[in-house]
This record gives structure tokens, sequence and C-alpha cells, in this order.
């Protein structure tokens, strides 16, 4: 789902132009234990198509034009469910593409309790920042009815590598 044309308050071309904007950070870091494998089936010239793993670090940019009550962009308290699906999807998880051809033995092995599997459109630092952006995207929408929107999710496989995904 395109959330710019079903949410008109993250599409840029619907900002009016001049207006201050308000921003504000949260971050999980390396430390927070979302450690997670990973296999790129895609990367056939590179050891990046073998099983290897990351403790994952997130860090999200919410914007407003009007800060809330308390003079705040966003309630940092209201991202302990995102924190809970963050953990669900990336705390000791194998993470699978849905059209890895090897798919049907990584199922096998979950349902053998071997790997805690998850099955995504997509892997690789790129597209997991797409697949949380949509998600807390969505979040922050309805938790602050517009108010508010996230403007980037940055996902760091390690202090030197990370994706920045932005619509």
């Amino acid at each position: 789902m395109n959330l710019s044309v079903a949410i008109p308050a993250l599409a840029a071309e619907n900002r009016p132009r001049g207006r201050e904007i308000y921003r504000s950070t949260k971050a999980y870091d390396h430390a927070e234990g979302l450690s997670c494998c990973f296999r790129q089936w895609r990367a056939t010239h590179s050891h990046c198509r073998l099983i290897h793993g990351y403790a994952l670090a997130f860090k999200f940019v919410f914007a407003t034009f009007e800060l809330d009550e308390r003079n705040w962009c966003f309630d940092f308290g209201g991202m302990k469910p995102v924190k809970a699906w963050l953990k669900d999807l990336f705390d000791h998880t194998m993470l699978v593409a849905e059209d890895d051809p090897e798919l049907e033995r990584f199922e096998a092995m979950h349902r053998d309790g071997l790997i805690n599997l998850r099955v995504l459109p997509a892997v690789g630092c790129e597209a997991t920042a797409k697949h949380v952006f949509d998600h807390v995207a969505s979040f922050v929408h309805e938790e602050t009815n517009g108010r508010v929107w996230l403007e980037s999710v940055e996902v760091k496989e390690h202090g030197g590598n990370s994706a920045i995904y932005s619509r």
C-alpha cells in the first residue's frame, strides 16, 4: 500500500511551504538484543548469499508541524508496541525472503524447532528499512491522528553499514 496516497500527511507535496517542522528521534542500538540472521539469496557473487547475522540497530525520525499539549513531537513512551514488534521480528530470528528458492528447507527447520523463521517480502538492510518504515509509519499516523509523520528509518547492521528509507 502506498502510504503517501492513503495518508496525505506523509506526502511531502502536501506539506505547506514555510512552516516550522519539529523533529524528534528514537533509537534502539545494537545492545538492544535484536540479533537475527539473514540470507540474501540473490547475492550470488558475494558471501551475503550465506546465512549470516547481525545485532540490528534502528533510528526513527518523527516530524510534525504542531507539538502536543506536553510540547512533544511524539511520545516515546508510546513506542512500546513498536519495540515489542521489533523484538518479535528480529530477536533470535531467521529472516528469509518470500521468494527464496530454499524457503521450504527453512520452513522445515522452523517446524523442527531449529530456527525461528520470519518470511519477509525481501531481505537486506534496505528492504528491512522499508518493511519497518511501512509498519511504523502506519502506527505513528494512527497514534497521533495524523499530527506526526515518520520521516525516515535507519537500520544499522553494524557501525560500518546502514540503510535509510524515507518517503
